[in-house]
């Protein structure tokens, strides 16, 4: 793990206080950093978490003793039809511009409230401070956006090169798992890749189900694909299990369509669940691979519609024939059973 200290370390202590603020977009960008967060805490360090929503309240349910703080939400709507989401998120241009501002100067705030010493921030733009060695999590240095993807890349760089340091949560070199996306002529910039980033660990345990419903991402689509796992799973007649991704104030579990529901689980009881699974069905989004390849799983795809970066990952990783994937529209039971040419992230 990297910690690379801060700006004026010589007068620094030995103990030093870290601020830790994942975006909100879907629940990836929170879960990648708890492993972060355990090791600064196992180096004595004093960690400090600034979100909003749904990635806020995840942390704080595993590290209830931590500080927490409040960000202004940028609030991302995805269309309901995947061909008009360029143009939505174009129409939040200001809406995300202003709460970039506003969580800049919470930033400043927080400073000097806590005396901060470095600032980790995942993927949130205004996360960052002159004052305060300023890193930025990211596994897209080039962001694909189809036709656009020379312009979104262009801007995304321009964010980033504000900070002082890049982590890419990936390994260095043509076997990463993030392509093109993480690997890219950096030139200048202090790109530095930290490795695969997971909470979770691999456990041999007996298996309690032949195929697992993981469901994460941004509304609309979390619900539209959820709609159809409950139609298509109970086809299996399998020991079928899925999780709706859905932080309440409690874990549920109950039985829906002949399935195993959870609203969320813990991360480890989500860990536990995963490795007792034999395959795992869900999103291609970067954070659910790097767990997906830790715990040494076979996996099945369904990425985002209208979210290049998962239909990418899922065509990168099925060329590698790790694998296979299908459009979330053209998905039925039988798909999963085309899975059996792709060898899975076990080792």
């Amino acid at each position: 793990m990297y910690f690379y200290g801060v700006k004026n370390t010589n007068k620094l202590s030995k103990s030093k206080n870290i601020l830790i603020a994942p975006l909100k977009w879907g629940l990836g960008h929170a879960t990648r950093c708890i492993p972060l967060i355990r090791k600064w805490q196992s180096e004595g360090h004093r960690v400090l978490v600034a979100s909003d929503g749904d990635a806020l309240l995840l942390l704080q349910k595993e590290f209830p003793k931590l500080i927490f703080e409040d960000l202004p939400a940028y609030d991302i709507r995805y269309a309901s039809r995947p061909f008009w989401n360029n143009l939505k998120l174009l129409l939040q241009f200001f809406k995300i511009k202003k709460a970039v501002r506003l969580e800049h100067q919470k930033t400043k705030e927080l400073v000097e409230k806590y005396q901060l010493d470095l600032i980790v921030s995942d993927n949130r733009f205004g996360v960052r401070d002159k004052r305060v060695k300023s890193v930025y999590i990211t596994h897209q240095l080039r962001v694909l956006s189809g036709v656009t993807t020379f312009l979104t890349s262009f801007f995304h760089r321009r964010i980033y090169k504000k900070f002082d340091e890049i982590w890419v949560p990936d390994m260095e070199g043509d076997d990463g798992l993030s392509g093109r996306l993480g690997h890219i002529y950096s030139g200048k910039l202090p790109v530095k890749y930290i490795g695969v980033q997971s909470r979770f660990r691999y456990k041999k345990v007996p298996i309690q189900y032949d195929y697992l419903a993981i469901l994460s991402g941004p509304e609309p689509q979390r619900s539209q694909l959820e709609a159809i796992l409950l139609r298509e799973l109970p086809k299996l007649q399998k020991k079928t299990a899925l999780v709706r991704g859905v932080v309440e104030d409690e874990p549920i579990k109950y039985q829906e369509n002949g399935l195993t529901v959870y609203n969320y689980l813990t991360s480890d009881d989500l860990e536990q669940l995963i490795n007792a699974s034999s395959v795992v069905v869900g999103r291609s989004g970067y954070s659910s691979i790097m767990d997906y390849y830790q715990l040494q799983k076979k996996v099945f795809f369904i990425p985002t519609p209208g979210q290049p970066e998962q239909i990418y990952l899922a065509k990168y990783l099925s060329s590698k024939g790790i694998a296979n994937y299908s459009k979330q529209a053209d998905f039925d039971i039988k798909k999963l059973f085309d899975n059996k040419r792709h060898r899975g992230f076990a080792t």
